[in-house]
């Protein structure tokens, strides 16, 4: 896998029109296309379906959280539209997960765990009563999930390594909180360069406003793809 295709592109912005200006901007430039909560609202499904009809690759971002049974249905229909990755939320527990791995059967779709999100820390972690440091509660989440049958996890680029040591290199992992060298941290709490990224050992990076807010997208986008090419080749 090129450094390309590593890169996934956040589409959170408020419009059906939007999302489609930026991502034929973008195509050619980016590995796959993140289709959030925000984008989702705004157009449903034909976002998705349009993107996949276009060939391009969807991560589709809505983090699925609720009883096994919805969560399965909702698995189901999401594999069915072709997507290539998925999430729910570990916290939804291993039955939960499991029900998302069986639905998906033998599709090509891949079920992501969301760990712990990139803007929680500590004090978050103490607010929601989670006991254990951040980097002990994701790589709890992590096992979890893997016995439960996913695919791999979203993690912040700070708990790759350790993610690697308990779940080995097979297990995919998606970072977040992605920020190039000057770039704003916004409300991500633990956020990295890509090249820290790369080195921490990721399989996919997820950038969003240091794309998308960009006077010139593209541009901005092979800038990344070049320091995550060049910190992959060292």
């Amino acid at each position: 896998m090129n450094a390309r295709d590593r890169l996934i592109v956040a589409l959170d912005v408020p419009s059906v029109a939007e999302a489609d200006a930026l991502s034929e901007r973008l195509a050619g430039h980016v590995g796959m296309f993140k289709v959030g909560s925000q984008l989702f609202s705004a157009g449903g499904i034909e976002v998705v379906r349009r993107l996949v009809a276009r060939r391009e690759r969807v991560f589709l971002d809505l983090k699925y959280h609720d009883i096994p049974n919805t969560v399965a249905g909702a698995m189901d229909a999401a594999a069915r539209l072709g997507v290539a990755l998925v999430d729910v939320h570990a916290l939804g527990g291993s039955a939960m997960i499991a029900a998302a791995a069986k639905a998906k059967q033998d599709r090509d779709t891949r079920l992501l765990a969301i760990t712990i999100l990139t803007s929680h820390d500590a004090a978050t972690l103490a607010e929601l009563g989670l006991a254990g440091s951040v980097q002990e509660a994701v790589v709890r989440l992590a096992r979890l999930a893997q016995k439960a049958g996913a695919d791999g996890v979203v993690a912040s680029p700070q708990e790759v390594a350790l993610i690697r040591e308990a779940c080995g290199q097979d297990f995919l992992v998606v970072t977040p909180g992605i920020r190039p060298l000057g770039a704003s941290r916004g409300d991500q709490a633990r956020a990295a360069t890509p090249a820290a990224a790369v080195a921490a050992g990721c399989d996919y990076i997820v950038v969003g406003r240091p794309i998308i807010e960009a006077s010139d997208p593209a541009a901005a986008a092979d800038a990344i793809v070049a320091e995550f090419a060049s910190a992959t080749a060292r």
